[in-house]
């Protein structure tokens, strides 16, 4: 029986290089200090929580919808997203949407100014066996991941940053083409720090996406397709913004339309 719904729910000097992947972003912190000897479980039990169940984002990971009536209501979700042709990419920049990662957005999303930097928020969500940097109970200095876009475990530590990156699921480029451009800056501040919006994923998996919508690029993990649709349109109708119509016919798809 599937579990009931419900919301789970200074900024840390940012450092190193931002890398910019066309609306899907990760910052790479520097090589911090050797972590501390005890390992310290993470904020979520690091099951993977369906999307139907994590409406706001706060729970880890993006569990596959097996069920027939998951997969309906994943339908009946996506059925709702407003589709439109996308538009110019003129203008657009990373900086547009505030700093990677800022703990300061304005709109009231989860984890905001929590005194943790969004990207660290993410790695404690979905990431297991969290180990912090010594002296710090926000910097994550080594974890493992199931990542559910490739479905493989990733044993990942600070000096091999990248190999974990935070996907944005509605990529940033994308949200300014379909109508974020003309957005106050504080909301998109908010798109790009919403942890319905972010998954820590496969470093390399994610830079293949760029910033393609689903009609362009699907996760490898065929089983969590339908899932990434739901949270595609989740967070589509959560901040009003439309999907090209491709994109809406490959969503629907995924979940048996």
């Amino acid at each position: 029986m599937r579990r009931l719904r419900g919301g789970a729910a200074s900024a840390a000097a940012m450092l190193g290089m931002v890398l910019v992947l066309a609306g899907c972003e990760n910052v790479d912190l520097p090589v911090d200090d050797e972590s501390s000897g005890s390992g310290v479980p993470g904020a979520g039990s690091g099951r993977a929580v369906s999307p139907l169940d994590n409406p706001d984002g706060t729970k880890p990971g993006l569990a596959p919808l097996t069920s027939d009536a998951d997969r309906a209501e994943g339908r009946a979700l996506i059925e709702k997203v407003a589709t439109k042709g996308r538009g110019p990419k003129t203008g657009y920049d990373r900086d547009e949407f505030g700093y990677a990662w800022m703990d300061s957005a304005p709109g009231g999303i989860p984890f905001a100014r929590n005194g943790c930097d969004t990207r660290n928020d993410l790695l404690k969500r979905d990431g297991e066996d969290i180990r912090f940097r010594s002296g710090s109970d926000c910097v994550v200095a080594s974890m493992t991941l199931d990542d559910p876009y490739t479905g493989r475990t990733i044993d990942w530590t600070k000096p091999r940053a990248t190999t974990v990156q935070i996907d944005h699921v509605m990529p940033l480029s994308y949200d300014w083409q379909m109508g974020a451009s003309r957005w106050p800056k504080g909301k998109r501040q908010d798109i790009a720090n919403d942890p319905l919006n972010l998954i820590p994923v496969d470093g390399p998996t994610n830079s293949s996406k760029g910033d393609s919508g689903p009609a362009s690029w699907l996760p490898p993990n065929k089983k969590i397709r339908c899932s990434y649709a739901v949270r595609f349109a989740q967070v589509s109708l959560k901040y009003e913004l439309p999907v090209t119509t491709a994109d809406k016919e490959t969503m629907l798809s995924q979940c048996g339309a």
